[in-house]
């Protein structure tokens, strides 16, 4: 069981939301390369509201998700994109099926 995650909501800034989707298409694709992410989604919670997340079997693989390629690109890409302060929350997973 995975026992780390991080959620990150996002919002598209107006005109944004098909860049924001196709952002998080390739985030999806560049999470394959990395062995410590187990899970990877990019969701839509409504009209121009997004997250990013992710889950880690421990601590390492997060704090490297956190320092790659994903998360530089993210940071980038957020003043163009995105209308809100990034909050990357670290959650811990208490139960899963």
């Amino acid at each position: 069981m995975a026992k780390y995650a991080l959620y990150v909501p996002l919002k598209a800034k107006p005109g944004k939301a098909a860049d924001v989707e196709a952002f998080l298409k390739q985030g999806a694709e560049m999470s394959k390369a990395e062995a410590g992410t187990v899970t990877w989604y990019g969701i839509k919670e409504d009209d121009d509201s997004y997250a990013v997340f992710d889950t880690f079997n421990d601590e390492a693989g997060r704090n490297a998700h956190l320092n790659g390629t994903i998360a530089k690109a993210l940071m980038a890409k957020a003043d163009e994109l995105f209308s809100n302060k990034l909050e990357i929350h670290k959650i811990d997973i208490i139960g899963d099926k």
